[in-house]
C-alpha cells in the first residue's frame, strides 16, 4: 500500500546539531513523497540553508512548541502531517509506517513507538490519556491497531512521533499556545476524540529520541524548572478535568519524582524545594486564562507540495565486526552511505559491556557493546552465542525496522 502523502514538521530551538542529525536521518526514509517544515531559531534556520537541504522553512525564536508547530502547519501542504522532535531520528521506515493507517477515511491520528537514548530501551508504547491528564498505559498488538476516543479519553500520541490528517487538525485550531511544551498532544488527542474518528496505534513505526538538554530540564532529564509543567496541568484540567483532585495528585507525582532524583542523587533537597515552587507558580500564572475556550479553526494557504528529492526505497548493509577493526568498518559503512544504502554498523567488544545504538552523524546507525552483553535492556546479562548467531540475531532485530542485506564484509 502506497502511503498517503505527507507534510514532516520539525520544531527546533538552540539545538542545532542535534537537527542537522535529525535531518541526515529524515533523509534516508523509504516514504515515496513527503515534504519536510523546519520551523527553528535563525541560527538553526541558517545552518539548514546553508546545507542546501531542500525543505520549507521558517525562523521563529520563542520557547513555544505548539505556536511554532501551527507555523508549520500553515505550510504543509499534504493530507497527512507528521511530526518529529529535533533530538528524535526516525527508522527509515517511520513515516512510510505511520502513515499507512490514514489510508482508512476514519483515522484522524496515529503515533508509533520511541525507544530512548540508549537505542535498545522502549521510552514510549502504548497509552491512553484522561481527561484529568493522566497515562494509561496497554499492551498494543503487535500490528496495527485502531481505536476510537471520547472527549475524556483518547489514545495518547508522543510530539516526537505522531501523525495527523491535516484538515480535522485545522479545524480544530491546532495546538494550543497556551501549551508551550507539555500536555500540548495529550490536548489536540482530547479535541480530535470529540470529534470522533479513529486513533492508530502503529508498533512499527519507531523513533529513536535522545532527550537532548533544555532551558528546562538537563541532559540526564532532570528537571531545572517546572513552571510550565504547572500551568499545563492547571490548564489541561481545567479544560477536560473530571475528577476534583486531579491536580493534587499531580503535585504529589511532581513531588515524588523529584525526591527519587534526589535519593539517586541528582538533585539536592533545596532543589527540590525550589523546583515545587516552580510547578505553583506555574499553576497561580495558570489561574487567569483557566476558562478560556479551545482556539479557533486555523485557516491555511500552503504553499505548493515540494516533497523531499533522493528518498523512497533503497538497500540495507550490515557490518559487523570486532572493535579491534573500528577504522575499517567504519570506512565500510561510511561506503555503503555513500551507495545511497541504510548502513548499521555493529562493533563488538570483549567483555559483558550493555550495548548501545544510534545514529551517526555520518549517515550509519551504529551498535556497540561487550561481546557477551545483553543488546536490549530487557533481555538477559550475559549473551553466550557464537559470532555468527549473534551476528543473525543483530541484522534480524534491525530487520525489523530497515533493511538489512546480512553480507559478509
Amino acid at each position: 500500500m502506497i502511503p498517503a502523502n505527507a507534510s514532516l514538521i520539525i520544531v527546533s530551538r538552540h539545538r542545532e546539531a542535534a537537527l542537522m542529525r535529525a535531518l541526515a536521518g529524515v533523509a534516508q526514509m523509504d516514504h515515496p513523497a513527503f515534504e519536510v517544515i523546519v520551523v527553528a531559531d535563525p541560527q538553526a534556520a541558517q545552518a539548514v540553508r546553508d546545507s542546501g537541504i531542500a525543505v520549507k522553512l521558517a525562523e521563529y525564536d520563542k520557547p513555544n512548541i505548539s505556536t511554532a508547530r501551527n507555523i508549520g502547519l500553515r505550510l504543509a501542504a499534504a493530507p497527512v502531517v507528521a511530526f518529529l522532535d529535533d533530538d528524535s531520528v526516525p527508522e527509515p521506515t517511520w513515516l512510510s509506517r505511520l502513515c499507512a493507517p490514514f489510508s482508512n477515511p476514519k483515522v484522524n491520528a496515529a503515533g508509533g513507538f520511541v525507544l530512548g537514548r540508549s537505542g535498545l530501551q522502549w521510552q514510549w508504547r502504548a497509552a491512553w490519556i484522561t481527561g484529568d491528564g493522566f497515562d494509561e498505559p496497554f499492551d498494543a498488538p503487535p500490528e496495527t491497531s485502531l481505536h476510537p476516543g471520547t472527549p475524556t479519553r483518547a489514545i495518547k500520541t508522543q510530539g516526537t512521533n505522531c501523525a495527523f490528517r491535516l484538515a480535522p487538525l485545522l479545524a480544530i485550531g491546532g495546538f494550543d499556545p497556551v501549551y508551550s511544551f507539555y500536555l500540548d498532544e495529550a490536548d489536540v488527542n482530547l479535541r480530535l476524540a470529540a470529534l470522533g474518528g479513529l486513533t492508530a496505534v502503529v508498533p512499527g513505526a519507531v523513533v529513536h529520541h535522545g532527550f537532548a538538554a533544555s532551558a528546562r530540564r538537563r541532559a540526564d532529564r532532570i528537571p531545572t524548572d517546572l513552571t510550565q509543567i504547572g500551568h499545563s496541568l492547571a490548564l489541561f484540567i481545567a479544560r477536560h478535568g473530571q475528577s476534583a483532585d486531579a491536580l493534587g495528585r499531580h503535585i504529589t507525582e511532581q513531588r515524588a519524582r523529584l525526591l527519587r532524583h534526589m535519593i539517586s542523587g541528582g538533585l539536592e533537597p533545596r532543589d527540590v524545594r525550589r523546583l515545587m515552587r516552580t510547578v505553583h507558580d506555574g499553576i497561580h500564572d495558570a489561574n487567569a486564562l483557566r476558562h478560556r475556550l479551545a482556539p479557533e479553526p486555523i485557516t491555511a494557504t500552503p504553499t505548493a507540495f515540494s516533497p523531499l528529492p533522493g528518498t523512497g526505497p533503497r538497500k540495507g548493509r550490515l557490518v559487523f565486526g570486532n572493535l579491534w577493526n573500528r577504522a575499517k568498518l567504519k570506512a565500510a559503512a561510511q561506503d555503503a552511505v555513500a551507495r545511497g544504502e541504510i548502513a548499521t554498523l555493529v562493533l563488538l567488544a570483549p567483555g559483558l559491556r550493555p550495548h548501545r545504538h544510534r545514529f551517526n552523524p555520518g549517515g550509519w546507525w551504529e551498535q556497540s557493546g561487550g561481546r557477551f552483553g545483553r543488546s536490549f535492556r530487557d533481555g538477559p546479562r550475559f549473551v553466550w552465542k557464537s559470532a555468527a548467531t549473534r551476528r543473525a540475531k543483530e541484522s534480524a532485530r534491525w530487520s525489523q525496522f530497515r533493511p538489512i542485506s546480512d553480507e559478509s564484509l
